[in-house]
């Protein structure tokens, strides 16, 4: 067999530190996809050594002899920051930030085509101003994102909900009320899939491996993604999904379940650069009194805060907006 022959073309399935699981392209028409555990040629693969994690789900990559030796340049990627990396590339790096801002971006899908912010109105709580932090990633991203809203079938038709759902969808974004128990909504979600690579984003116990079976029908029950119940006494879902995993569908297009996020910090975006990256706000860039340099949080002739007042912004869009920015802010020493 030649070199040539040797060397195939995958998808990342899953993994992590310097395991991944690659489904390799068909070598001919009889030989269908391989599933094959992969290690990183050298522990190093160019372009990966800013990030936390150098692979994730979605990336293209180069197989030689169950070794992955390149990476094909990434569409997108879609990331969060990670605070455990950013603190170990500091130490590292002898205690200042250099760097080591970037190596805290932590890789939870490449090549993405459509971000679902998976939420529920009940256990666990409905918690916007989450769905505001995964939004303004994937706007800054470059990726087109909904939202869901699962478990609509416990829907106590709590009104501060509906407004702010109705609010996203002001604003641009789709957004599904399904419940995967139920089967309410899927026909829309098949829909909106179809064809393409999705990542569902949310807090544990929403829901998301859930709807995954629930796009599988067909499956064996051992084939089935395992799910898990409440934590009474947090009203917070037990996590069950410990990685990553891009999972086929039958009708086209695949989803990447992801692990539970209970803190989701945005990436990649500086302080002054925040607005541009929430939707109603990025309109009013530069149109303060104090120009560009305005804060947006007490500036006479502010844009922004004229917006909130006269409810062209919602004001839990703009409370979002502050905890980000303060956040941010910490982080940068800005």
């Amino acid at each position: 067999m030649s070199v040539e022959e040797n060397i195939k073309r995958g998808t990342v399935i899953s993994g992590s530190w310097n395991i991944f699981t690659v489904r390799l392209e068909s070598g001919g028409e009889r030989e269908g996809p391989q599933i094959l555990e992969c290690r990183i040629k050298g522990k190093v693969l160019k372009g990966v050594d800013s990030f936390y994690n150098p692979l994730a789900p979605g990336d293209r990559v180069t197989v030689e002899q169950g070794q992955i030796v390149s990476l094909e340049e990434r569409k997108n990627c879609f990331t969060r920051f990670n605070q455990k990396g950013f603190n170990a590339k500091k130490s590292a790096a002898g205690g200042g930030y250099g760097t080591a801002e970037a190596a805290g971006s932590q890789i939870i899908a490449a090549n993405v085509d459509l971000v679902l912010c998976v939420s529920s109105p009940v256990f666990p709580p409905f918690r916007p101003r989450f769905l505001d932090r995964v939004l303004v990633q994937a706007d800054h991203a470059g990726i087109p994102a909904a939202v869901i809203c699962n478990k609509w079938d416990l829907h106590g038709r709590d009104i501060d909900i509906e407004e702010r759902l109705e609010d996203f969808v002001r604003i641009g974004f789709p957004v599904l009320r399904m419940s995967a128990q139920t089967g309410k909504g899927m026909e829309e979600l098949t829909r909106l899939i179809a064809g393409r690579f999705a990542v569902l984003v949310g807090q544990s116990g929403v829901g998301k491996s859930s709807i995954i079976n629930a796009l599988r029908p067909a499956l064996p029950e051992t084939q089935r993604i395992r799910t898990g119940t409440i934590n009474e006494k947090y009203d917070r879902g037990n996590h069950t999904t410990t990685q990553s995993l891009l999972v086929e569908l039958p009708g086209g297009g695949a989803v990447v379940d992801t692990p539970g996020i209970r803190r989701f910090v945005p990436d990649g975006i500086s302080p002054g650069d925040l607005i541009m990256n929430l939707r109603e706000f990025a309109p009013l860039a530069g149109t303060c009194s104090f120009g560009l340099s305005c804060s947006h949080v007490s500036e006479p002739g502010c844009k922004i805060l004229e917006a909130v007042n006269a409810g062209a912004i919602h004001e839990d869009r703009y409370e979002s907006y502050l905890r980000i920015r303060e956040e941010l802010s910490g982080m940068t020493g800005f």
